[in-house]
This record gives C-alpha cells, structure tokens and sequence, in this order.
C-alpha cells in the first residue's frame, strides 16, 4: 500500500519521518524518495536481517535516514517529542520472514518452531507450544486467533507433548490437521493456530498499544499517524485508540459510563473514517495484501 501510504503521510522536503516496522523498507524508500532532497527518516525494526536489507536498499539515501533494531514501541527512546511529521506502523509478519524457513513463521515450510521477530530473546514458538499450560494455550488460539476449536487443539497439543517435544513447524501443522480436518477448505487449518502463536511470541499487541502511544509522543501538530493492520484484533487496537483520543471527554477505567465523563479537548482527528483497503492490482500480485486495512489520524493538540 505505497500509493495510499504516501497519501497519508503527505511527505515533503524538509519533513520528518518514523517508519516502526521496517521491513524490506518499500514504504520507507518511497517516503525518502518523496521528500527529497532534504526529508529525513528514522527507521526501526526488531529484526536485525530487516535492518541489513534496509540498509543496503536505501544506500542512495546516505545522509537522510538512521536505522535502529528495535521495537517501536521504544521510539521515544530514539527521537524527541513533537519532533516527526509523519509515523507509519506496518503491523505484522513481514514476506521475507515468511518465506525463509529457518525463522519458523510459516506451516508451508518445514523449520523449527521459532517465529521471534527479534533472534534475541529467549522465548519462541516451542516454548509456548512446549511449557504453557493447555489452558493458556488454548486462551492464545482462541484470543489472538480467533480459533473455535482452541481447547480441543490445545489438549491435544498437551497429550502429543508428553510423548515427545514438538519442534518443528511440521509436526505442529499436522497435529493441528488431524485435530480439525482441512475438508476443502480454502485455508490450511493450522493458519489461526500460527498466528496466535506469532503474535503471543512477540507481544505484538502489547507492543501495538505501547507503540501507538509513542509514536502520537513523537508526533508534531499536524503530523500523521498511519498504521497498517491485518489481523481484527489489531485493528480493534488502532480504532479504539483513534476514538479515544478523537473524544471531547475522558473517562477512568475502560467502560464508559456517562455520569463520570469528563471533558476535555480532542487531539486527534480521524482522517480515513473508514480503513482504506489494497486495491485490486496489489492484491493479485500479493494475495496477503487482501487483508491489509490502513487507518490514519492527525495530531491536533
């Protein structure tokens, strides 16, 4: 979503950017290249294979970004508030990381159960699928992943495992196949058993929820946020965040009760009232754009 990315941004010569997940660094290539000669970027991602193909791919930028391995829900570590035009969050696994086996992100091939964005910490797939309580376990199929069937993959899980250790994506994929039968089904059965697992190793939502609040730090007036989600429960996250903030009123605790509403002044507004969605070309050419949703808010406060 390059096209649509840049329409949010709206970058400029002289501007400041963010751009949290770098990955192969499209989008920050493309906001370089609209901002120049003197735009400059600020690049972050917990993946230090992204932050070497970063890189390399925006060398003929030299001089007008800086590139950091590390979560961006820790912008605020690395830039000073009110400082940037522009932050882009592209949430999510990224293709290379998909594709090479050996980080385990994918039941399409065999690898082990790693899926950790960033190779240094301690905790992976095989952990969880290995350690955590069945209870825990199915609380990550069914909440991070949506899975109907979480507690009967999850014991099931937990018998297989006191046979021997699950370690590869291999085995875990068809556990799950024969727990829940494919049955013509378009999508493999172990998709939401993966993700959930992906986004638990790596607290993708705890980090969703810390990083939007950095990047709204970092921002100026006027600046924009624009963030890319693919699962419903980060979306869910960046909606509820825009409409927090785009109130006239706060109040404590997370229900909203009328009689302790208290007012306040907005300082956000919704830009794309409604997410803004890949076009057709983009999803032909790369199916896993279909269900990528944008949204974009603007500082105003």
């Amino acid at each position: 979503m390059v096209a649509e990315v840049l329409d949010a941004l709206r970058p400029r010569p002289g501007g400041r950017y963010a751009d949290g997940t770098l990955g192969g660094a499209g989008h920050a290539a493309a906001i370089l290249s609209a901002s120049s000669p003197t735009g400059w970027l600020c690049g972050f991602d917990r993946d230090g294979v992204a932050i070497e193909a970063a890189t390399r791919r925006l060398a003929e930028f030299a001089g007008r970004f800086e590139l950091h391995r590390a979560n961006f829900a820790e912008l605020e570590n690395f830039l000073v508030p009110g400082s940037c035009d522009g932050v882009l969050l592209d949430l999510g696994v990224s293709s290379p990381q998909l594709d090479v086996p050996e980080r385990g992100f994918s039941f399409q091939h065999e690898g082990p159960l790693d899926m950790r964005m960033d190779d240094r910490q301690p905790v992976t797939a095989a952990t969880l699928v290995n350690e955590l309580p069945a209870a825990e376990l199915a609380k990550i199929f069914w909440e991070f992943g949506d899975e109907p069937r979480s507690r009967a993959l999850a014991r099931a899980i937990d018998e297989a495992r006191r046979a021997r250790r699950l370690k590869t994506t291999g085995q875990l994929a068809a556990l799950v196949e024969r727990v829940n039968p494919r049955r013509g089904a378009k999508t493999h059965p172990a998709t939401r058993v993966f993700q959930a697992l992906r986004i638990a190793v790596n607290d993708e939502l705890g980090s969703l929820r810390r990083g939007l609040a950095a990047a709204w730090t970092v921002l100026k007036v006027d600046g924009r946020l624009a963030v890319i989600a693919f699962h419903s429960a980060e979306d869910r996250i960046v909606k509820e965040f825009g409409r927090g903030r785009a109130r006239d009123y706060t109040v404590p605790g997370e229900v909203d009760v009328p009689e302790l509403r208290q007012p306040r002044a907005p300082d956000l507004r919704v830009v794309t009232r409604k997410p803004v969605e890949a076009g057709a070309a983009e999803v032909a050419a790369n199916p896993r754009a279909r269900s990528a949703k944008l949204r974009v808010f603007e500082k105003i406060l």
